[in-house]
């Protein structure tokens, strides 16, 4: 028998260079920026750069959750997924090198639907919604490396956390306070996580989640889409929760004419607090929306959502990646100077 050659295993150890080319995002408890990484001969790359806000950055727990996300998130390879690249640490500060995505979350999308005075066609809407699905179909169906499913709920689909590329890309993003068996702590049960007005009714009662949670958040995010509004929310987080658990679900078809008995269908279906009436699958959903919009033959694609932003926002619209050596400044504290991987 043939003999098998000696295969050589080996590491690479080497170091990358983060510059900081501007602050994209700053939310609660984390700052985003868009940094060029730098590798050998004058390789350049841009990526997005998650940063702990100082104030939670010596929290314990809070570390933890923000290592098991990044190690979560590592495995999650979607087109409809933010990726994730790399986990770093430099002076004690832990950062999370991502995709960059050239487009914008659905809030500021929606604002300039409303600033513009443009209605959001409802295959569109459906489009968008029907990607997420696509991306939480294939987050809910991960399992570790035995083979185990890892009961991943992403317990924050929001428009904050859904982006669309300039291209058109619908990407789902930040699994922050996801819970997946052995990555994140998770006191589910004790404290409400997630947005008030996108959360699901259990979710809002301090119930235990599972992957239907998701689903209807996602029935949220599409019910907002279609009406210009979300009519969970209320003045204040406790008000959207009450509504989240108690505001009769409405027939949409009254409340926007374009919204046909089989839309009205679906979001009544998803939108179901019972449990055992709500989609028991992202797929089962995907497979709804993608027949809504498909079945009678050319239906809206990347391409049409990508057309449809780029004229929404004209000029705001970056027209290519800043040049390398374009004038940056240096990694920021909390991530001075160079960052070693």
């Amino acid at each position: 028998m043939p003999q098998h050659q000696d295969v050589a295993l080996f590491s690479i150890q080497n170091e990358f260079r983060y510059d900081i080319v501007r602050k994209i995002f700053e939310g609660g408890m984390g700052i985003i920026y868009e940094a060029e990484q730098h590798g050998a001969r004058q390789f350049v790359k841009r990526v997005a750069i998650k940063v702990i806000r100082d104030n939670y950055a010596r929290q314990k727990q809070f570390i933890e959750n923000f290592i098991g996300e990044a190690k979560l998130v590592a495995d999650l390879i979607h087109t409809n997924i933010v990726q994730t690249y790399h986990l770093g640490e430099t002076r004690g500060v832990y950062f999370i090198t991502m995709e960059l995505i050239r487009g914008v979350n659905l809030e500021q999308f929606g604002q300039q639907l409303a600033e513009k005075r443009k209605v959001l066609p409802k295959e569109l809407a459906v489009f968008i919604v029907s990607r997420v699905a696509r991306g939480l179909a294939y987050a809910h169906a991960k399992t570790d490396k035995d083979g185990k499913p890892l009961g991943l709920v992403h317990r924050d689909v929001s428009f904050k956390n859904i982006m669309i590329a300039f291209e058109g890309d619908v990407k789902l993003t930040d699994f922050g306070i996801a819970k997946a068996r052995g990555f994140l702590v998770d006191n589910e049960g004790e404290v409400v996580a997630g947005k008030a007005d996108y959360m699901s009714p259990e979710q809002a009662n301090f119930q235990i989640t599972d992957k239907r949670s998701d689903l209807f958040s996602a029935g949220v995010v599409l019910a907002h889409l279609l009406l210009g509004r979300n009519i969970f929310k209320a003045q204040t987080p406790e008000e959207s929760r009450q509504r989240m658990m108690s505001l009769p679900i409405p027939d949409f078809r009254n409340l926007d004419s374009r919204i046909d008995d089989r839309l009205n269908e679906i979001l009544h279906r998803v939108l179901a607090r019972e449990l055992d009436k709500r989609y028991a699958s992202a797929d089962e959903l995907l497979f709804d929306l993608e027949h809504y919009i498909y079945h009678s033959g050319y239906g809206p694609t990347n391409e049409t959502m990508g057309k449809f932003i780029r004229e929404l926002f004209g000029q705001y619209v970056p027209a290519a990646p800043l040049a390398p050596g374009h004038e940056s400044t240096r990694i920021l504290e909390p991530i001075a100077g160079s960052a070693r991987t």
